[in-house]
């Protein structure tokens, strides 16, 4: 729905998403899902199979990561300074690129490590331009933002239950260099889907006034601190990543492959995926006053599958856990998202998606590196149970915050936004003009010509 404001979804899903311009956006985050799925199976079987060991696969992986979350803060201030859409665009390009040599190095056989790895980190280096703008792009394509990103997330999961299977079928037929090509189709793809898109035009005052890139870096902060209930889940959220998101798959992968073997492994991992399918399709439907709240409750079920996995369940239960926590994880991230995107102010908003980004994923690393140590000190079995457990303790902390608890949607204010950190409706009047609650350092302000360069 071109230049509706964000957060001015219509009631109960009244008015169908699907347009020419979200139909394109939406297959580019498809297919460019179903890609990125199809690279750990790439690069896995490359790299064992031209004589290099588990480590090497894992360093390849966290080149990527690393300057992801590296630069992802500073994807954020260009996202909101020059337009969203042409760097996007020049981002699947570069990572279209960059594929293509990966998948000629492995297609001659010479296959260097340090090579794989520098690929790597151009490949996150892009992703890092590329993710904060998706932030913003989805509030101007459609009128009801939590159905938009149900449906993207809706795509995505179906999406990571192909690639995988996909990338196999390739690798067995043809070779991992094949693998790489496909992958590198798939940004092309991508980057077509976006030349084709025609984004509305900004409404007038969401251009973001620019004093420099360091001064927009700051104040991008101050925005983001400025909000309670933003800083306060990602906060939260940090404690899930180090107790039991960054352990669960290296320690279930261990635990389920070495007592049921790989096929069991796959089971699970199926199962995973089809409840992400099944908690975005209730995504599509339930549209809950405090969503936050509703997103907490939800997020509870994520303790099911460590907690099936440590308790040495057999594998049809485990993979009931697995896709019962998939559900609720996918319907917490449908609200979490739609409440940045509909809550925030459009000028603001790359940045700060930029700041939750690099929060959330800041301490992964952390609980993927402890796993080890700790299964050795407790067992892996004790470590998945107590992750189980600190799911329950983060959202009882995510509840126990009256900004996380009272956010109200975006799209049920009835009057001016809320003051900043504070999740309270506010009084009677007119609906807000994007549902944002601005916060004392978000005021209107004069537009600078840079601002002018941000046209999409």
């Amino acid at each position: 729905m071109a230049g509706v404001p964000s957060g001015a979804g219509l009631r109960g899903g009244e008015s169908s998403i699907w347009s020419r311009d979200f139909g394109l956006f939406f297959g580019a985050r498809a297919v460019a899902k179903l890609g990125d799925t199809m690279l750990p199976v790439a690069l896995a079987a490359g790299l064992l199979r031209h004589g290099h060991g588990a480590g090497a696969v894992g360093l390849a992986m966290a080149a990527t990561t690393v300057c992801f979350a590296g630069l992802v803060i500073f994807g954020g201030v260009f996202a909101d300074r020059f337009s969203t859409r042409l760097l996007m665009i020049g981002a699947d390009l570069v990572r279209l690129g960059a594929q293509a040599l990966a998948a000629v190095i492995f297609f001659t056989g010479h296959v260097v490590l340090w090579q794989i790895c520098a690929i790597g980190a151009v490949n996150g280096a892009a992703a890092a331009l590329f993710q904060p703008g998706v932030a913003s792009t989805v509030p101007r394509l459609a009128a009801d933002v939590q159905k938009a990103n149900g449906a993207i997330r809706v795509a995505e999961s179906t999406a990571s239950l192909a690639g995988p299977a996909a990338a196999g079928v390739l690798v067995g037929l043809a070779s991992p260099g094949a693998v790489f090509a496909a992958h590198a189709a798939t940004y092309g793809v991508s980057a077509l889907c976006l030349l084709l898109l025609r984004l509305p035009p900004p409404r007038a005052g969401s251009q973001p006034h620019s004093e420099g890139f360091r001064a927009d870096l700051v104040q991008g902060w101050r925005e983001f601190r400025a909000r309670t209930w933003l800083w306060g889940v990602i906060a939260v959220y940090s404690v899930l990543m180090i107790t039991t998101i960054g352990p669960t798959v290296p320690l279930v992968a261990t635990l389920v492959v070495q007592d049921h073997g790989s096929g069991a492994y796959g089971l699970v991992n199926s199962a995973l995926g089809a409840g992400t399918v099944i908690g975005g399709l209730i995504a599509l439907r339930l549209r809950p006053r405090r969503m936050l709240r509703a997103g907490s409750f939800a997020l509870v079920a994520n303790c099911a599958f460590p907690v099936s996995v440590g308790a040495g369940l057999d594998v049809p239960l485990m993979a009931a856990g697995a896709a019962v926590a998939g559900a609720g994880a996918s319907f917490w991230g449908v609200m979490w998202a739609t409440s940045v995107q509909t809550q925030v102010p459009p000028d603001v908003l790359n940045r700060i998606h930029a700041y939750d980004v690099a929060g959330s994923l800041a301490m992964l690393p952390v609980g993927q590196a402890l796993a080890g140590p700790a299964a050795s000190a407790f067992g892996a079995e004790a470590v998945l149970i107590t992750g189980g457990a600190m799911t329950v303790v983060v959202v009882l902390a995510l509840l126990s915050v009256p900004a996380i608890r009272g956010l109200v949607r975006a799209d049920a204010h009835t009057g001016p936004p809320a003051t900043s950190g504070q999740g309270k409706a506010p009084g009677p009047g007119p609906a807000s003009g994007h549902g944002s609650e601005r916060g004392p350092v978000a005021r209107p302000r004069a537009h600078t010509r840079t601002s002018d360069l941000k046209r999409d």
